[in-house]
């Protein structure tokens, strides 16, 4: 029996079936969301299968969100500018979802989840909902799953999702793949940090904000600004045709949020007419088709039993300059492959 005042919660369920798991996400459950966002990230094969036969019908409400990839260095306030964005996308009536991956330790595997408490007035929304994941093993950093996070997020009604890179190395080439917009984050003072910026990284951006854009640091930005700006024109057009802009910002006192989301409005809008946003999420799902091939055949050459009871001697002989890695990697395949014939049905 609840106490006097107090609303008793339902019980929550151990354990969802499919349809539970539709349902609540089509609902907007929270909870829900979260356990199946925990089922996609499972290595389990069951957990897997559940995960794969969820994504399959959660693909048909998916896909009509604006898909916003924020990057920058440390220390350049990305969780403080995610919440005063987000607070503003919310105050004009969309539902935000925020992705933040975070750096996993290589030896412990832990994770700092703290973006929640980086971010304590936006986790308070009703129409806000914050996952962070730890990255893992994958590439740069990016959680394996976070394009599977997006589809869940879309079909639970968020329009508006936001993935925060760690901003370091390849995690950024990476979220440029599964977003539409791409946002770089910069401090005030050009110059020496103009320099350290990475092309590549300045070449992805469909936007350039100098944050902490306030105080004494305002000069600064401006200074910064025109830096940038002079940078942006050593770079080819975009297939976009967007021109890319340097704004200025500050997520203290909320100065250049909202133009900010008018940017990102009017790139839409833009390569809605072009023709290129649409151009663009085609080319996302071609490339998480051959992700996902990568992916499933590494998992099943690594847990091949014939690999597993192979691959110590073979990797000795590799160490020890025996046999070179070419043709260790070329009777390791022929293994798997003849494995994989003799299960065939005759």
């Amino acid at each position: 029996m609840s106490e006097p005042g107090r609303t008793s919660r339902p019980l929550i369920k151990k354990t969802l079936t499919l349809d539970d798991y539709v349902a609540g996400i089509r609902s907007g459950d929270r909870v829900v969301l979260s356990r199946a966002i925990t089922l996609i990230e499972s290595t389990r094969p069951d957990h897997r299968d559940l995960a794969a036969a969820l994504l399959e019908r959660c693909l048909p409400f998916a896909g009509q969100s604006v898909r916003i990839g924020i990057t920058g260095s440390p220390g350049v306030g990305k969780s403080s500018f995610i919440e005063s964005f987000g607070l503003h996308v919310l105050s004009q009536g969309h539902r935000l979802a925020v992705l933040a991956v975070d750096p996993s330790s290589k030896l412990s595997k832990g994770s700092i989840l703290g973006d929640k408490t980086r971010m304590p007035q936006l986790s308070l929304q009703e129409n806000a909902f914050i996952r962070p994941s730890p990255a893992g093993d994958s590439l740069g950093g990016v959680a394996r799953q976070t394009r599977e996070t997006i589809v869940l997020c879309e079909a639970a009604g968020f329009d508006v999702i936001v993935v925060e890179t760690v901003g370091v190395g390849q995690s950024e080439t990476a979220v440029r793949s599964m977003v539409d917009f791409f946002l770089l984050l910069l401090l005030p003072g050009a110059g020496d940090e103009l320099q350290g910026i990475k092309r590549g990284i300045v070449e992805m951006a469909d936007l350039l904000a100098v944050n902490k854009a306030d105080g004494d640091r305002l000069t600064l930005a401006r200074r910064a600004k025109a830096e940038y700006q002079l940078a942006l024109h050593l770079f080819p057009p975009k297939k976009s045709q967007w021109s890319p802009k340097v704004s200025l910002c500050s997520a203290l006192n909320g100065y250049g949020i909202s133009d900010i989301w008018q940017e990102v409005l009017l790139y839409r809008q833009q390569t809605m007419q072009n023709g290129y946003w649409p151009h663009q999420r085609s080319e996302q799902l071609r490339a998480w088709l051959y992700e996902e091939i990568e992916q499933q055949l590494r998992q099943l050459f690594f847990e091949s039993p014939a690999i597993q009871a192979a691959m110590p001697g073979i990797e000795a002989s590799v160490v020890e300059g025996r046999l070179s890695s070419y043709k260790a990697a070329a009777e390791l395949l022929t293994l798997l492959i003849g494995s994989l014939s003799s299960k065939e049905p005759h």
